[in-house]
């Protein structure tokens, strides 16, 4: 088989062409990651999630009220800043 046979028999599987950042640690951390992260500064709702440059910014809305911001960097998965 071909490389080129298995990249499209890995698409039939993957129709999407996503690659989680588990199979390419060069790619950092993933969205969910991201999120699982945010939510351990604080409990709530997540509201958004956006990536900007080689930042996600994760807002979450406690049972409080209140909007929370937290910032990840893509790469290592690290708290910018959280609050």
């Amino acid at each position: 088989m071909t490389s080129a046979d298995m990249q499209a028999t890995a698409d039939t599987l993957n129709p999407t062409h996503e690659r989680s950042a588990a199979s390419d640690p060069a790619a950092g951390i993933t969205e969910q990651k991201a999120i699982t992260i945010a939510q351990q500064q604080f409990k709530g709702r997540v509201l958004a999630v956006n990536q900007i440059d080689h930042t996600y910014r994760v807002k979450i809305l406690s049972s409080q009220g209140t909007v929370h911001t937290v910032l990840i960097d893509v790469h290592d998965g690290s708290v910018i800043s959280a609050h």
